[in-house]
């Protein structure tokens, strides 16, 4: 099948790699002449596992190309589109210029019978306002949300828990598009993954509902982290011993700093913008404690990290990462460049390390910081050192050895990634979240 996908930001060309991985010819549209020009000559232009060598196999095959020309979407039968819809800068609903520009751009170049999918996550009712624009110009619309998380993303999409369709309440555009989509992931499907088929508005809810009850539950146990902190308890034991209950499950109870990422952080307040226009403010309003909590998460582990070096005026303290998780370049809403600020506003020299984040990007982010892309660089003389991204090499780290190269043994595990004893054993004075 022939599919163009508009949009090579993150979704965008993990989608493209992926449908051509799976034998589809794909050309994968974008404004950004920069990012098609990378692509395009098989340079990656996001940290992911996996995408480099779906890239180069696709390209190598014939099967992916990219443009910056929307006419390249002409002949394709389905049209995929995966553009971002950030927050608005004025208010906390979503932005849909970027989803109305590629709506707008791919109008004159469909043809009867086409299939437009959306992958965008957006306000419900979004879906249901685009239609009658698609179905005019002959072809028909389905919102098929993603669900792929950074650091997995190449797996989530070819591997993904279920595939959900919303599709039209007209009978004959739900059938073709149905039909359309099910032709795309036809070696997912016979896989065994789950398709579940449903409304419009039902699939745009799906996304932002999981999103959110994430978020919910990552609030849930820093909260139960502060109690602990507050007892003398141990979060991970309670964490663990919670997971047992298989109608809670172990995943996302890890206390930490909180979470961050281009996702949670504005999906969240994107659903409570849309309940207040829906009049639902009460139903919605713990969300804002959700995101409450979350903050409060970073503005406790200041506090902890100004009691264990009598201050942070003047003092050196090492921040270990940069990406909001491990495994990607991503720092957008980072935690750890969050806390990087919050240290150089309370007057602490800081030191930033991370292996993948690019030293202008977290110099954008965090004035007044120095950026290592080596992490004993990063902690030579430091008096504090402050895990923030549980990326593997740091979670792995010779206590010892880090401890020759700093000039006070003050560990803050802001992920509880760390083992507390080793540490210990090392000489260091360590602090987790809730747990210690």
């Amino acid at each position: 099948m022939k599919i163009s996908v508009i949009g090579c930001g993150y979704l965008g060309a993990v989608h493209a790699v992926a449908m051509a991985s799976l034998g589809h010819n794909v050309v994968g549209i974008d404004s950004n002449l920069a990012k098609i020009s990378s692509l395009s000559s098989g340079q990656p232009t996001i940290l992911e596992p996996g995408f480099e060598g779906l890239l180069r196999e696709g390209l190598d095959s014939g099967r992916l190309a990219f443009s910056a020309d929307p006419e390249a979407a002409g002949g394709a039968r389905v049209h995929f589109i995966g553009v971002g819809t950030p927050q608005k800068p004025d208010s906390h609903a979503a932005d849909l210029a970027f989803l109305d520009d590629a709506v707008d751009s791919l109008l004159p170049r469909l043809h009867e019978g086409d299939v437009v999918v959306g992958k965008s996550t957006v306000p419900v009712g979004t879906a249901a306002a685009l239609e009658p624009r698609i179905r005019r110009a002959g072809a028909c619309l389905v919102w098929n949300p993603e669900f792929l998380r950074e650091g997995s993303a190449v797996r989530d999409t070819l591997e993904p828990d279920r595939l959900v369709y919303g599709l039209s309440c007209e009978e004959a555009d739900a059938r073709a598009g149905r039909d359309a989509l099910d032709e795309c992931y036809a070696a997912l499907i016979a896989a065994g993954v789950p398709r579940l088929t449903m409304d419009f508005a039902t699939a745009e809810l799906v996304k932002v509902a999981a999103n959110s009850f994430l978020a919910t539950k990552i609030s849930f146990i820093n909260a139960m982290s502060q109690a602990c902190d507050a007892t003398g308890a141990d979060v991970a034991l309670l964490a663990r011993a919670l997971g047992f209950d298989e109608r809670i499950g172990h995943r996302f109870l890890r206390a930490g700093i909180g979470f961050g990422g281009g996702c949670l952080p504005k999906d969240i307040r994107a659903l409570r913008a849309r309940a207040e226009e829906l009049d639902l403010h009460e139903a919605f309003e713990f969300l804002a404690e959700v995101e409450r909590i979350n903050d409060g998460q970073r503005a406790r582990t200041v506090e902890v990290l100004e009691g264990l070096t009598g201050g942070l005026e003047g003092r050196r303290v090492a921040v270990l990462g940069a990406t909001f998780k491990p495994d990607t370049d991503d720092i957008r809403s980072s935690p750890a460049l969050k806390m990087a600020s919050a240290l150089v506003e309370r007057g602490a020299r800081v030191t930033i390390a991370d292996p993948a984040a690019s030293a202008e990007a977290v110099a954008a982010e965090v004035e007044g910081a120095a950026f290592f892309a080596d992490v004993e660089a990063a902690v030579a003389g430091a008096e504090a050192v402050l895990l923030c991204t549980e990326w593997e090499q740091y979670v792995r780290l010779d206590p010892a050895r880090i401890g020759e190269l700093v000039s006070e043994r003050v560990v803050v595990d802001g992920r509880n990634a760390l083992d507390p004893d080793a540490w210990k054993r090392a000489g260091w004075t360590y602090r987790g979240v809730g747990k210690r």
